[in-house]
C-alpha cells in the first residue's frame, strides 16, 4: 500500500506492506483523510510517522465508517489504516466520504466544548466566538439543533464557548479551546464514537475548503498555511 510518512526533513509518499490489525483494531480502506494545521509538529518524538487523524473509509466487511483516531499512534494518510474499533462510527449517509472525513475533529471539539464541558441545555443562551471558523460553524449548528440560542458577544449568556482566543464577556460557564485563560475550562479534543453518532443524528454538515488527490499531499498541506481557507482540507486517498 501507499502511505505518506513524516520525517525530520519533510513528507514522503512510500510503499509499505498492508498493516495487520491487532486485537481490538479494524483494518480500514481509507477513502478520504482530513488534515489539520500544525499537525506535523505533533509526532516529533516518534518519527517517522503517518499524519492525519480523521478518516472516512470502508472496513473489510464493507461497512462505511468514519473516526477521529488517537493522536499517540500513526495517523491515516494511507491507503489502509489500522484503527481502534472503539472509535469507529457508521459514516453519515448524507455526507460524502470527503465531508465525513472533515467532520470528526471539529465536530467532536464543538460537541465536547458545548455539551461535555459546557453542559449546554435546551433553552439556554450561548456565545460562540469564531462562529464562522472550523469549529465555530459546527458549534452553531449543534447548539441550534439542541434547542439553545446562539447570541452575540457581549449579550447575557449561560455559556461562553471560545474557539478563537477571544475571552471577553460574562457567562455562568466558560469553555475554551484556544488557550488556558482565567475562569475558563480548557480542553483538548478526544476521540469518541458515541459522540460521532450523536453528531450524525443531529445532521450537522462540515465545510470543506478543498479536496486534493493523494499524489498532491504536499499541495494539500501547503493549503493549510494559505490565507482565505474556509473549512477542512481533505485528501482524496481512494480517487473518488
Amino acid at each position: 500500500m501507499r502511505a505518506v510518512r513524516l520525517y525530520e526533513d519533510g513528507l514522503r509518499l512510500e510503499e509499505f506492506p498492508q498493516p495487520m490489525p491487532r486485537p481490538g483494531d479494524l483494518l480500514v480502506r481509507v477513502q478520504a483523510a482530513a488534515i489539520t494545521r500544525d499537525e506535523l509538529t505533533w509526532p516529533v518524538d516518534r518519527l517517522p510517522a503517518i499524519p492525519s487523524y480523521e478518516l472516512s473509509g470502508v472496513t473489510a466487511s464493507g461497512d462505511e465508517v468514519f473516526a477521529l483516531t488517537p493522536f499517540d499512534r500513526d495517523g491515516v494518510l494511507a491507503e489502509y489504516a489500522v484503527v481502534p474499533e472503539t472509535v469507529l462510527a457508521p459514516k453519515p449517509a448524507q455526507l460524502s466520504h470527503a465531508e465525513a472525513a472533515a467532520l470528526p475533529m471539529p465536530g467532536l471539539t464543538a460537541w465536547q466544548g458545548l455539551v461535555l464541558h459546557g453542559g449546554l441545555r435546551a433553552g439556554e443562551r450561548v456565545v460562540i466566538t469564531g462562529a464562522a471558523g472550523g469549529v465555530g460553524h459546527l458549534a452553531v449548528q449543534i447548539a441550534e439543533r439542541l434547542g439553545a440560542s446562539v447570541v452575540a458577544e457581549g449579550e447575557p449568556s449561560n455559556l461562553l464557548f471560545d474557539t478563537a482566543g477571544r475571552t471577553e464577556g460574562e457567562a455562568a460557564r466558560k469553555v475554551t479551546i484556544a488557550a488556558e485563560a482565567p475562569g475558563f475550562k480548557y480542553f483538548i479534543v478526544e476521540p469518541d464514537r458515541d459522540q460521532l453518532v450523536e453528531l450524525t443524528k443531529l445532521g450537522v454538515r462540515p465545510e470543506v475548503d478543498s479536496v486534493f488527490p493523494f499524489a498532491d499531499y504536499e499541495v494539500a498541506f501547503a493549503r493549510l498555511e494559505e490565507r482565505g481557507k474556509r473549512g477542512k482540507v481533505v485528501v482524496d486517498v481512494a480517487g473518488l
